[in-house]
């Protein structure tokens, strides 16, 4: 079993729950029996199932005790609210590391791969602790707090957001030392009356928890940049600045990327800094000045920061590139599936545009979600990147790409189809050896059909064919 994180007895103090059964020792917190570890408590949510109906398969897999609100088999804390008692949990957990110095990251696009990238470098520093997958919303960001040993040294925490008001608690929550706001673009805008206006203030929500004398990490080339570093002066922080123009704090000069790899040439305070990455989309020299800035402001070295970004690879679903070989040689699978809107995919457009490649160019599309009633112009709009970036063939699927298939010159035009998994086929009988593929839509419009179908071409021994 993993060293002990909870017992029963200090469960019970945190949440101001009361033991019923035998006491317990937990190694971990889990809220899903799917993914459940033995020696975890199991915290019963509500939800669309109740969480009480799995406590004995929790059980049966091993958990050492459950949080509860309903009468249960074997050892639990009880609580009124099972989902208050997680918060109180993960308020009990930063109390506890007072010494631990915690990140905030939130932004319209990047902040699972910020996130990571930042934990790549705390890691390397010392004991370090982090948000898994995208963990945060009002449970993950509570969860992760829950999950976090006492004898952390640093931590940083993604807290995301679809309406207003959703990042004021959570950022309260984390009480973090420093904060980044990667970008502000029109994300989740159909829940804003007032538009992107209003995703700005939202993500400004985030400077509301940081601690005395904490530091807010700006965007300085994003065109909210004024707005967020009034509200962060607002609330004190120390404003830090990464971007393009003189003056900024992390500067990029250049970014040139390759197959696989990087080269970032940037002026670090001043003084010239250039350095590899394992990434190749154009928006990471932007998101390594962001990240090296966070790592500072949480007491990382510039060598353990650097160190981190050379060795961090694309999450899966989020520019991961593979190769997939074909009978008669193979091609190139950028999987960017994972998540859409109109920034990232004007920045993952202009990436493959820079690419060399021997073969053609193809993206296959699926539609960009939550972006209310100018949800058919932001996808007619995308016509003109793909045009700049010569791509050779666009696939695009679903009922707001129709836009842009209809702005598509016939000669661009690959395929169309309702769904992703009717386009899927389609892309996978077009890509030959040579090209360079790239899969990007919004998770819901399920983009990732499309890359598991190029995925299975692979003929490779022991690989999906």
């Amino acid at each position: 079993m993993a060293e002990p994180l909870w017992t029963s007895a200090e469960i019970a103090a945190a949440t101001g729950g009361k033991l019923r059964g035998d006491a317990f020792v937990a190694s971990g917190v889990s809220i899903d029996t799917r993914s459940i570890e033995p020696g975890d408590l199991f915290v019963a949510l509500g939800g669309v199932r109740d969480g009480h109906e799995f406590v004995d398969e929790a059980r049966g897999k091993g958990a050492a005790g459950a949080l509860a609100s309903q009468a249960v088999l074997g050892s639990a804390v009880m609580v009124d609210d099972t989902l208050a008692a997680l918060e109180r949990l993960g308020e009990a957990a930063r109390e506890r590391a007072p010494k631990a110095r915690r990140g905030a990251v939130t932004g319209s696009v990047g902040k699972t791969s910020v996130t990571q990238a930042i934990m790549a470098g705390l890691k390397l520093a010392g004991r370090a602790h982090s948000s898994v997958k995208s963990y945060n919303n009002h449970i993950g960001v509570p969860l992760t707090l829950a999950r976090m040993p006492s004898n952390t040294e640093r931590a940083v925490f993604e807290i995301g957001m679809n309406h207003a008001d959703e990042i004021r608690p959570l950022t309260r929550m984390v009480r973090p030392h420093a904060a980044v706001v990667t970008t502000v673009g029109p994300v989740h805008t159909e829940n804003f009356p007032d538009g992107e206006t209003g995703v700005a203030h939202a993500k400004a929500e985030v400077f509301e928890g940081l601690q005395p004398g904490g530091v807010a990490v700006l965007n300085a080339d994003d065109r909210w940049f004024g707005l967020l570093k009034t509200e962060a002066e607002k609330a004190g922080a120390e404003v830090r600045t990464f971007g393009r123009a003189e003056g900024c704090d992390a500067r990029l000069i250049d970014f040139q990327g390759d197959e696989g790899h990087a080269v970032v040439q940037a002026r670090w305070h001043g003084q010239g800094l250039d350095f590899p990455i394992l990434q190749t989309g154009q928006h990471w020299g932007l998101n390594s000045m962001a990240v090296l800035l966070m790592l500072e402001a949480l007491d990382v070295s510039l060598s353990d920061g650097l160190a981190a970004l050379g060795s961090f690879e694309p999450l899966e679903g989020r520019g991961a590139e593979r190769t997939v070989t074909l009978a008669q040689g193979g091609f190139t699978l950028i999987d960017e599936s994972y998540n859409a809107n109109p920034v990232s995919m004007a920045s993952a457009i202009a990436t493959l545009g820079a690419r060399k490649t021997a073969g053609r160019r193809i993206v296959a599309l699926t539609d960009m979600l939550e972006l209310g009633p100018h949800a058919p112009g932001y996808h007619a709009a995308l016509a003109e990147p793909l045009s700049d970036a010569k791509v050779d063939l666009v696939f695009a699927a679903g009922p707001l790409m129709q836009s842009l298939w209809d702005a598509l010159p016939s000669t661009r035009r690959g395929g169309y189809a309702g769904t992703a998994a009717e386009l899927a086929p389609l892309v996978a009988r077009t890509a030959e050896p040579g090209d360079v593929v790239m899969v990007k839509g919004s998770n819901g419009s399920k983009a990732g059909l499309i890359a598991q179908a190029l995925r299975s071409l692979d003929v490779r021994p022991g690989e999906a064919g």
